[in-house]
């Protein structure tokens, strides 16, 4: 069964998941980041206070996704979906009408634990342990949701913004996702919960962070998001150490959105035939020869490099990601372990931009920062080995 196949006869959970994918562009950094200046004028707040509150927010909306993400274990996926949407909504009017800053602030919390956190946990774990046998292929499919937002939004928040405030494109931005989700709410059948109770998994189920194997699988899991997140927030002392220019970056951005394509596609296809184990040993080899490239070459050739070979691996991580953790703990406590993940990641992707800040305020040059993230690439592959046997040993 290849891909058409697969939407044919699943078409309105892959909708489902692909929506809530799609949806988590709300609180994505990359569309926040369009509404830095006018959310900041708005609200008289400076860049660096915006940049304090931003990653007080983040790091927020990290702790509750490690207290109710686990809920979709447990919880019918549509009470889950709709319970999400409507905070987001709420998040959404405190944000583009609050006339005080802290409760505007506020809103962008809720913005980012609903849309990047809660709406892309929703999207993942439906694909992932709903589908047996063509999980990799379906979770590959849903997981486009988050590049066609990323292609698609930037020019046309540049275009609707000659005519509309910003407050009024969030409004009509929220109004055309929410048509679709009605629609399905309503209309499309949807899994039923898996009906365990709280009580019971709290004795019975995983605890990632208590276990040796998360935390030696962590790492690598980390690692992309990571060094993916310094190479956004830093990209011009990035194009000044490697002798390019931010033009050549904006182009490089475009491109690694469309590598995201065949990294999410083919790493579907491979996880099904190879297995989420094999894959998880190769997927980084792209970007880690992207960061030699760019140590040794320099110049816009390595922008490129940096952007497409993080395009591939960020295309299969999510499949690599999920499948591993259903190998490791199973199907029926993704929810509680995914969440611990996203959790983990929303924790050091809010705290890494701060700690690069201060290694380049100490006069710390970009090549050896580049050289740092290839040597957290290696050092996480090789403390995955052993927990990765494990997952190939549950084969």
């Amino acid at each position: 069964m290849g891909y058409r196949t697969l939407l044919r006869e699943h078409r309105p959970l892959l909708a489902i998941a692909f929506l809530a994918m799609f949806s988590s562009s709300l609180g994505q950094s990359f569309f926040i980041g369009l509404f830095q200046a006018p959310i900041s004028e708005h609200f008289g707040l400076s860049v660096g206070q915006f940049g304090t509150g931003y990653a007080v927010v983040t790091l927020t909306a990290g702790f509750f996704m490690l207290r109710f993400g686990p809920t979709i274990d447990w919880i019918s996926p549509r009470r889950f979906a709709v319970t999400v949407l409507l905070l987001l909504a709420c998040g959404i009017a405190l944000l583009t009408l609050s006339p005080w800053w802290w409760l505007g602030i506020l809103g962008l919390g809720i913005v980012r634990l609903c849309g990047q956190g809660m709406l892309s946990h929703l999207g993942n774990t439906l694909a992932a342990r709903e589908f047996t046998q063509l999980r990799g292929r379906a979770m590959g499919l849903v997981s486009l949701g988050i590049p066609l937002g990323e292609a698609a939004l930037p020019p046309l928040v540049a275009v609707t913004l000659l005519w509309l405030s910003w407050q009024q494109f969030w409004w009509l931005f929220a109004l055309v996702i929410a048509l679709p989700w009605a629609w399905l709410l309503i209309k499309a059948p949807w899994p039923n919960a898996p009906g365990i109770k709280p009580t019971q998994r709290d004795s019975q189920g995983p605890k990632p962070f208590r276990e040796r194997h998360f935390w030696q699988l962590l790492p690598l899991l980390m690692s992309l998001p990571i060094t993916m997140t310094g190479l956004f927030i830093y990209q011009a002392q990035l194009t000044e150490a490697l002798d390019s220019s931010l033009t050549v970056y904006a182009l490089a951005l475009t491109g690694m959105g469309f590598a995201k394509l065949p990294g999410a596609l083919l790493g579907g296809r491979w996880v099904d035939r190879l297995g989420p184990v094999r894959l998880a040993r190769l997927y980084l080899l792209p970007y880690a020869i992207a960061m030699v490239i760019a140590l040794m070459l320099g110049g816009h050739l390595s922008v490129w490099a940096l952007m497409v070979g993080g395009g591939l691996a960020m295309g299969a991580q999510e499949l690599v990601a999920s499948g591993l953790l259903i190998k490791l703990w199973g199907a029926e406590h993704l929810g509680r372990v995914r969440s611990a993940l996203s959790a983990s990641m929303v924790f050091s992707t809010g705290i890494a931009p701060a700690v690069l800040g201060v290694l380049l305020g100490a006069g710390v040059s970009f090549e050896v920062i580049l050289a740092g993230m290839l040597a957290f690439i290696i050092v996480g592959w090789l403390l995955a080995q052993p927990v990765l046997r494990v997952a190939h040993s549950n084969d």
